[in-house]
């Protein structure tokens, strides 16, 4: 008993336990917010890989659309609804979902 008492009241264990305690939760930098920064650093690098694609897919367009004619004209007629001489476009709107249910 005497034991046990002498090692709990050691004054190094009850500092090395304050430091642990005070680094894990009361710290500027503590637990909770390692989580936190790592979950958003995880989040950023999801969206550094999607507009990585992003421009990748956006090159791909720019290559095609410089160096193949057919690609162009269906880009201007998509984007921009040209038309060639005598011929009609035909703007088909969908309705918007009902929201009263």
């Amino acid at each position: 008993m005497k034991r046990t008492f002498s090692i709990l009241t050691n004054k190094y264990l009850l500092a090395i336990c304050f430091f642990i305690v005070w680094m894990l939760f009361f710290d500027q930098r503590d637990l909770f917010y390692v989580r936190e920064q790592k979950q958003k650093l995880k989040e950023l690098e999801n969206k550094k890989h999607y507009y990585q694609q992003e421009i990748e897919k956006a090159k791909k367009d720019l290559t095609d659309l410089q160096n193949n004619p057919a690609a162009l004209e269906k880009f201007a007629r998509e984007h921009y609804m040209m038309k060639k001489d005598g011929e009609d476009i035909y703007i088909i709107e969908q309705p918007l979902a009902d929201t009263k249910k």
